[in-house]
């Protein structure tokens, strides 16, 4: 019997929503068939079937909320295999109520030595995360060894291997809640609305999304851990909207470039110039990353999601303007694919279309940095012993102190701001 398990379709993914399946009981599924529908805290996703065999139990009814990740979903028999005997009373009594998922009991870890953990023939038993982060690091699965279920290749062992890694020796017993050992940091317990003056029946409670709970639990993390301070410029835009409209003039109808397409390419020249803002904080060392990796700040319904313009600093502002405008709309409905949103090496957040004129953003970790960028407004600025009209964007540069010091983050700055100023600059 092959036991499926509720998969990490995220390096974050703690629990996800079964919304869908596209199995049944009694269905014989092959290698790479879709199964089911995941909804995680970001996206609605398709999983695919690891194994071949036939859906013997569907453990976890699809509309489940908050199942856990390795939780047992359902089970195939594979072929060949003697049907497996009836469940026991008590194993029955352990299956998840349809209203709560995340009791679904929890799978006995099996030794990566194990004969299920080997791969057979050319093929490597990975998840489809794991694969496609593999794809994108240049590391050879067969030079990895799993420590998801049954020796499974899971998205944290890409994270922990090296491109082009050797071969690894199999792990004696690696039980798959292994990084969950250490301790949680402790948590302030918050008082109740009640002990806080409010009259009990005067609000409606609304329940946390997954995607709630992620935003709450990885922003106070980088708020409270990380050592952040903001740099604020103020920015002439007049020559800037006159280019634009220039632009979207030659373009037609079939394009128009945004200030804040603008911005994004302006950001990647810049990191580009200053190559020491483009970098993340790890405990062996800075990383320096190749490219600037732009993750554009998205609203969504109950959330904000950071799709990713990967390598703007080579992509042209018709180029930049058409992948924005895709990566937001599919963000809304929800069909970004892992690799679109999870990444980047700095943000871009622009609340200038509500009219914000200023503001500080807190670090999308593990990024370095992130801009924030407000309205631009007619203010009164001096040219010499004049005061004239122009019209003004203030910007907001969150730095986390451990990458980008004071230095680096002014000199960002200094050569950001003509780009903005002066954009034929960053035309030619």
């Amino acid at each position: 019997m092959t036991d499926i398990l509720m998969p990490a379709l995220s390096p974050t993914m703690e629990e996800g929503n079964l919304a869908k399946w596209h199995i049944k009981v009694g269905d014989k599924v092959e290698s790479g068939q879709v199964i089911a529908e995941i909804e995680t805290d970001k996206a609605t996703m398709e999983v695919e079937a690891v194994d071949e065999g036939v859906v013997t139990d569907i453990l976890v009814p699809e509309g489940s909320q908050g199942v856990k990740v390795n939780a047992l979903i359902a089970r195939l028999q594979g072929e060949g295999e003697a049907a497996a005997p009836a469940a026991p009373p008590a194993a029955k009594a352990e299956a998840p109520p349809p209203a709560k998922a995340e009791a679904a009991p929890a799978p006995v870890a099996a030794p990566a030595a194990a004969p299920a953990s080997k791969p057979v023939g050319d093929r490597v038993f990975a998840s489809p995360l794991a694969k496609r982060l593999a794809e994108q690091k240049g590391v050879d699965l067969k030079g990895v060894a799993g420590s998801g279920p049954h020796g499974r290749i899971i998205a944290r062992d890409i994270d922990q291997a090296k491109p082009g890694a050797a071969p690894a020796p199999a792990l004696a017993a690696a039980p798959a809640a292994a990084p969950a050992a250490a301790a949680p940091a402790p948590q302030r317990q918050a008082l109740s609305l009640e002990q806080q003056g409010i009259a009990p029946g005067s609000y409606e409670l609304v329940p946390l999304s997954n995607m709630r709970k992620t935003i709450a639990r990885r922003l106070t993390d980088s708020f409270r851990d990380i050592p952040h301070f903001p740099l604020t410029i103020d920015l002439e835009i007049d020559r800037l909207l006159e280019v634009r409209q220039r632009i979207n003039n030659a373009l037609g109808n079939d394009v128009r470039v945004s200030v804040n397409d603008i911005v994004i390419r302006a950001v990647a020249l810049a990191l580009r110039k200053v190559p020491e803002a483009n970098a993340s904080y790890t405990p062996e060392g800075i990383a320096m990353h190749k490219h600037a990796d732009i993750a554009m700040a998205v609203a969504i319904d109950g959330g904000l999601i950071t799709p990713i313009i990967r390598a703007a600093e080579t992509k042209g502002l018709e180029q930049i303007s058409k992948e924005a405008k895709d990566l937001a709309a599919r963000a809304r409905i929800g069909k970004l694919k892992p690799e679109e949103y999870q990444g980047g090496t700095f943000s871009v957040s622009n609340l200038g279309m509500f009219g914000i004129k200023s503001f500080a953003s807190i670090i999308n970790e593990p990024q370095g940095a992130i801009l924030s960028v407000g309205a631009g407004d007619r203010r009164p600025v001096v040219r010499g012993d004049q005061i004239v009209a122009a019209t003004v964007m203030t910007v907001t540069l969150t730095c986390d102190h451990r990458v980008v010091d004071g230095a680096i983050g002014a000199r960002w700055l200094q050569a950001f701001k003509p780009l903005i100023e002066d954009p034929l600059t960053m035309l030619a």
